[in-house]
């Protein structure tokens, strides 16, 4: 049995579409580069037929992943997220204690994560660190230069 995995509408999207362009594009395409490369001969000493089929390869798990994640993909209802303490679709705004920097984060799932845009995927170490707390708390994350303290300033969609 596999684990639920939380995305939003516009995340399943964006994984359905990738899906639909493994298997209808890159499948295809890698499929062609197999029988070209078949047709150059003996297969024993042919480089071009054995990346084509490692690539086949590849392609192929990542396509048995993508689809174990979709079927076990759940939408989250963004009308019902309670805004009282960080969960996975608030947007949490967050302040270092030591430096007083502010940063801002809207918590996504591992598949929507996106650092360019401030999409901070659940199962990194501050993530964890901020789920279930409120605004006014401070909590201490581990990360490789030491530990950090973050004060929760806001919590919002």
């Amino acid at each position: 049995m596999s684990k639920n995995i939380y995305v939003t509408e516009e995340g399943l999207q964006k994984l359905r579409a990738e899906l639909e362009q493994m298997k209808n594009i890159e499948r295809p395409a890698i499929s062609r580069q197999i029988a070209e490369a078949r047709d150059k001969g003996d297969l024993s000493e042919n480089a071009e037929y054995d990346a084509a089929k490692e690539a086949q390869g590849l392609l192929e798990m990542r396509i048995a992943k993508l689809e174990a994640t979709i079927a076990s993909a759940r939408i989250i209802d963004e009308s019902r997220i309670d805004l009282s303490q960080v969960q996975i679709l608030t947007r949490v705004k967050i302040k270092n204690v030591a430096t007083k920097a502010v940063m801002e984060y809207l918590l996504v799932a591992e598949t929507e994560a996106n650092l360019k845009e401030g999409k901070l995927a659940v199962g990194t170490p501050i993530a964890k660190a901020l789920l279930g707390k409120k605004k006014g708390d401070v909590v201490e994350v581990t990360v490789p230069s030491g530990i950090m303290k973050l004060e929760i300033v806001d919590i919002s969609k």
